[in-house]
């Protein structure tokens, strides 16, 4: 399926489900927080990100996959259904470098051979919210479920060893869509009439295939984490 089919089917099913709430008050939450990323255990098999770390020595790289967690901002438009209910469409952006060099190997002059790692994400997500002590009461927990289409791009730039021992310098990258499904919790707590803080944490679970004729070292990247928001909501 192409990125334009998959966007398009998200905003569709968006508008289709939020037009009998058109004229009724909808909230805009605004949102910033942490992404962590899928820790090395959990994530996919292939995935390229636990492939350097474990390539056949003496080409393994240094770095943390801890070290891709970064902050991601965004933010959704809520709209009501019934009083238990809420849908949204949000979008939220991620992206971090990381510095790695081989564990194993060094330049001639002794020192380190360097890369930078990237991975950008920019979830666009379609969510449908439960509230159980309903829309109108002041403290409002959640739950919610949603899907998210994923555009994403990582890359690793800088100085690669071949197994001639040569050093050379290279840009490897890919990009793609990926969907995933989302889960989410949080809180919300009223400042004014219109204006509410809140708290959330959202799961997302995806990962998607990469070029095999790029060069990665693995064939996956798990783009999967947790993300911890506060969120600031405004009524209108």
């Amino acid at each position: 399926m192409s990125r334009t089919t998959l966007l398009g089917a998200v905003v569709l099913t968006a508008t289709a489900i939020a037009a009998p709430a058109a004229a009724q008050q909808s909230t805009l939450s605004l949102n910033v927080g942490t992404f962590q990323v899928q820790r090395i255990e959990d994530r996919v098999a292939g995935d390229t990100i636990v492939a350097n770390l474990f390539a056949d020595p003496p080409y393994a790289l240094g770095y943390r996959v801890s070290d891709f967690d970064n902050v991601t901002v965004g933010g959704d438009w809520l709209f009501p259904i019934g009083d238990f209910f809420e849908g949204g469409v949000g979008v939220n952006y991620y992206a971090h470098t990381v510095p790695s060099f081989y564990t194993d190997l060094t330049d001639a002059n002794g020192g380190d051979i360097t890369q930078n790692l990237r991975l950008r994400e920019v979830p666009i997500t379609a969510s449908i919210r439960f509230i159980p002590t309903g829309r109108h009461f002041p403290i409002q927990p959640y739950i919610g479920v949603g899907v998210s289409v994923i555009p994403w791009r990582y890359s690793e730039v800088g100085d690669f060893v071949d197994t001639s021992q040569n050093i050379f310098t290279a840009d490897y990258h890919d990009s793609g869509v990926a969907v995933g499904p989302v889960v989410m919790a949080g809180l919300r707590v009223p400042v004014a009439d219109a204006f509410s803080l809140g708290g959330e944490v959202r799961y997302m679970k995806a990962d998607a295939p990469l070029d095999p004729t790029v060069g990665f070292l693995g064939d996956r990247i798990d783009l999967g984490g947790i993300s911890y928001l506060a969120t600031f909501n405004f009524r209108f």
